[in-house]
């Protein structure tokens, strides 16, 4: 066996013993304690998130949790990046020493191949010190070829694992990039909240206050305790009502809160209403926002607001619940907020109209209308809205 071969062979035991024993001690004190920092501080956000959440709902903790969940996310994402950079050298140094592996068995495999011929017995006669000699040396090559293919399995397989492994710690980092994303647009709800309360503590209690007094109402009117005048029949499309422009009864601006209902059960009006309908949606910390909560209807209505749609907030747990104060008010959105083209509501369905009202603890009487469809035991509201 040449010389050269023996260097081929030594290069690539080394470099897999450099793989599998790590970096020097040195390099591995260093990464490890960097990572063990990354870890404790995240843990020390996790428990001062945890602690800021059983405190008094204030502005000043609304904004500290705000700042604290970007700091925490920004920490994860340097983690995982700093994984996915440990891994990445493992694996370009696997490359290395399965190359020399590679090239070192085929070269092997070649001679060993040739000596088996019948032909180059004579070969071995004549360059041997006597057959005993040419026969081990000939068992020897085999053995090594035999040590090189398993040599070559374990390199691939190990750089098959720490391949999937950097593959899924690139996963967890688009999780993170996105999380983050998420979390600039909670930096943004933070500087709204800011602009309409101008940071006063007091306003902020009565963005609260109103909140509520709107839970309070919509649950009450669901469950038939506003107060209802029965106008008649109307026909779909007909018009019913006018969204109120401006503030109005626990309400900061010009929208239609619209609900389906079964008997007290709300439904997703999304499986309701018609899609392909123009719309805008500033359902997240900004119109477009890629964050915000999904436009995605997929009935037959027609929409009881002309288009083009301006999409406040969707129908569950939307963003605003995640990500602003109203999640300390509720945890579910139970109808759509939307405005239309124009003010004029209609009705999506054939049935019979009610005007309602319904005056509650915070000293206001939100207006609404319903229509009781003919068809099914379906009913819709629309609330925030003129007679």
């Amino acid at each position: 066996m040449k010389i050269g071969k023996f260097k081929i062979v030594i290069f690539a035991l080394f470099l897999l013993g450099a793989f599998l024993l790590g970096k020097t001690t040195l390099a591995q004190e260093t990464t490890e304690q960097r990572l063990q920092r990354l870890s404790t501080e995240i843990a020390q956000y996790e428990r001062e998130i945890a602690r800021l959440q059983t405190q008094a709902n204030t502005l000043n903790n609304q904004i500290a949790q705000y700042d604290a969940q970007i700091r925490l996310t920004t920490l994860k994402i340097t983690q995982v990046e700093e994984k996915i950079s440990i891994l990445g050298g493992r694996i370009d140094q696997l490359e290395v020493s399965l190359t020399a592996v590679t090239q070192a068995f085929s070269n092997r495999a070649v001679e060993t191949y040739k000596m088996a011929r019948l032909g180059d017995v004579f070969f071995l006669l004549v360059t041997a010190p006597d057959l005993n000699g040419a026969v081990s040396r000939f068992h020897y090559l085999q053995k090594i070829q035999e040590a090189d293919r398993d040599l070559l399995i374990r390199l691939q397989e190990a750089q098959t694992s720490y391949v999937i492994e950097k593959e899924s710690q690139e996963v967890l980092q688009k999780q993170l990039t996105e999380e983050k994303a998420k979390l600039a647009g909670q930096k943004a709800a933070k500087a709204e909240l800011l602009r309409i309360t101008k940071n006063d503590e007091k306003r902020y209690q009565e963005l609260l206050s109103q909140a509520r007094s709107e839970l309070e109402a919509i649950q009450a009117i669901l469950a038939g305790k506003g107060t209802e005048t029965q106008v008649g029949h109307v026909n779909e499309g007909e018009r019913i009502a006018s969204i109120i422009q401006g503030a109005s009864c626990n309400s900061s601006g010009a929208h239609v809160h619209f609900i389906v209902s079964s008997n007290g059960v709300t439904q997703n009006p999304f499986s309701h209403l018609r899609g392909g309908v123009s719309f805008e949606n500033c359902s997240g910390p900004y119109c477009g926002s890629p964050d915000g909560d999904p436009f995605n209807p997929s009935g037959s209505w027609n929409w009881p607001m002309n288009p083009s749609i301006k999409f406040n907030q969707g129908y569950g747990v939307t963003w605003a619940v995640r990500n602003t104060w109203l999640g300390s008010i509720y945890s579910f959105h139970n109808g759509l907020d939307f405005n239309g083209a124009s003010s004029e509501v209609k009705a999506v369905r054939t049935g019979t109209l009610y005007r309602g009202s319904y005056f509650g603890s915070s000293g206001c009487s939100l207006r609404y209308v319903r229509v009781d469809h003919d068809e099914n035991d379906l009913d819709t509201f629309y609330l925030h809205v003129n007679y």
